[in-house]
Order: structure tokens, then C-alpha cells, then sequence
């Protein structure tokens, strides 16, 4: 199973990170469609899309508008999708088709079907895709997926805390994805706009035991060399990543005894 990070910074792009969307073409799901969203065009591979949004904030879901020519294949004609549904607290999908696609802000509504998250999701190749609330001004949820052979967890926009509920919803998967937004030492930061330090985050995955951290939503304003502490982070946890746009990611099927 191959994961795309195609976007993987916060708040704003930067000239070397778009913001937040991963994607998974082998099983037609996106989650988030920040800046990057328009990479997601000459990946994709089947019939349907599914979008799962953890917030409404702007750097999530301003890649919605880019939808018409995602779906627009090389000849320039638009692909006909079974479906292309977009997943969400009702309230902050409310907020997308009554703001974002404002007549005065956008000329034309995408092909879009509304889905209100109200539990786990089941999908196509066996997926289920389990929400979790995340503590971030305004709300926001992760998501664990799950497969009968292997599994990860996707959190973003939260002040990571190895006390926090969610912790025990990304127990053991095999691939955590977690914000990173700030370096040690900015954690009265984190807290005021419910981002992470380096250090909760890699405390997380241990406690969670999770098989690999990767590290995303970095600050666009960061170093480009060294956002935050990398040696620092594999002393606690030794398998680390930090992200880059357009990394792939291989979920491998676990095997046991």
C-alpha cells in the first residue's frame, strides 16, 4: 500500500512545502486537501474518491476548490467517478459549501456528496477508516486506518501529549503520521494554537507503540535544513522521519508467528 505525502506542511505554503494532503491511490482516499491538493491529479487510480477532513481551518480544505481539474484526465475531459464524496463533522462541512463555495467566493459547486461522520467508515479492499476527536481550536479529528494486514493512524492539528484520549485510538499501528508543527521550547505556543512540540510527539509514538513515526504540518517558516531536532527525536524514538512534499510512504502487510 503506497502513501503519497503530497502536501506536508501547515498554515501556509512555503517554496519548498504545500500544506496538508496525503493520499492513498491504490484505495482512493485523500485525507485532507490542503495546498497540494492539485498534485493529486495524475495520481489517481480508481473509480471513486473519498476525502476525509479533519478540520475546516484553510490550510485543510482549500484544495477542494481544485477539484475540477483534478478529475480532468489528460485529454482534458472530466473523469466519471462512481462517487466523490467528502467526509466531516457535519458542522465544518456546513461551513465549506455555505462559505468556501460561496457564490462570492467560487463560481461553482464540485460534484461533490456531503458524508457526516457518525462512526467508522468501511470501504472498498477491506479499509476501515475510525475517527477520533483531537483537541485544536475549533475542533479537529484523526484517523485510524485499518486493514486486515496492516494499519495507520493520521493526526494533525492537536498539542500532542502522551495523556491525551487519542493515544490509545493510535495504539500499535504500524505508521503513525504526526504534526510536528513547533521545536522544543515553544510549548506555550503549542498550547495556545493547539499544535505539537517535537518532543510529546515522539513520546507518543512510543507509548502508543507505533512501528514508524513520520513527521508532517511542519511551520513553513522553519529552517529548511533542520525544522526541528532530528537526532533528538530518534534518541527517544529511533524510527523517525521527517517529511517531505511529494514523499512516498510504503505501508508493508505485517506478518505474524
Amino acid at each position: 500500500m503506497k502513501i503519497l505525502l503530497l502536501g506536508t506542511g501547515g498554515y501556509h505554503p512555503s517554496e519548498i512545502r504545500h500544506t496538508a494532503c496525503m493520499m492513498l491511490p491504490e484505495a482512493g482516499i485523500i485525507l485532507d486537501a490542503g495546498t497540494a491538493m492539485f498534485r493529486a491529479r495524475k495520481h489517481l487510480q480508481t473509480n471513486s474518491l473519498d476525502i476525509f477532513l479533519t478540520h475546516t481551518h484553510l490550510d485543510h480544505v482549500v484544495g477542494l476548490t481544485f477539484l475540477f481539474d483534478i478529475l480532468r484526465d489528460d485529454q482534458m475531459t472530466m473523469r466519471r467517478l462512481d462517487h466523490l464524496r467528502v467526509h466531516g463533522d457535519h458542522k465544518k462541512l456546513d461551513a465549506v459549501r455555505q462559505h468556501m463555495f460561496s457564490e462570492h467566493l467560487f463560481p461553482a459547486l464540485p460534484p461533490i456528496e456531503w458524508v457526516d461522520l457518525n462512526g467508522p467508515v468501511l470501504l472498498a479492499k477491506q479499509t476501515t477508516i475510525t475517527p477520533f476527536p483531537l483537541t485544536h481550536p475549533g475542533g479537529c479529528i484523526g484517523y485510524r486506518l485499518d486493514w486486515p494486514d496492516r494499519s495507520m493512524a493520521y493526526v494533525t492539528d492537536t498539542t500532542a501529549d502522551i495523556e491525551a484520549d487519542y493515544v490509545d485510538a493510535i495504539q500499535g499501528v504500524d505508521l503513525l503520521l504526526h504534526e510536528c508543527y513547533l521545536p522544543d521550547g515553544a510549548e506555550d505556543r503549542a498550547q495556545l494554537a493547539g499544535h505539537s512540540c517535537l518532543t510529546p510527539v515522539v513520546q507518543v509514538a512510543k507509548r502508543a507503540n507505533v512501528g514508524r513515526l513520520i513527521l508532517i504540518h511542519i511551520n513553513a517558516l522553519a529552517p529548511t535544513d533542520a525544522p526541528v531536532d532530528m537526532e533528538r527525536a530518534r534518541s527517544i524514538f529511533p524510527n523517525t522521519r521527517l517529511s517531505v512534499d511529494q514523499m512516498e510512504v510504503i505501508l508493508e502487510a505485517t506478518t505474524s508467528d
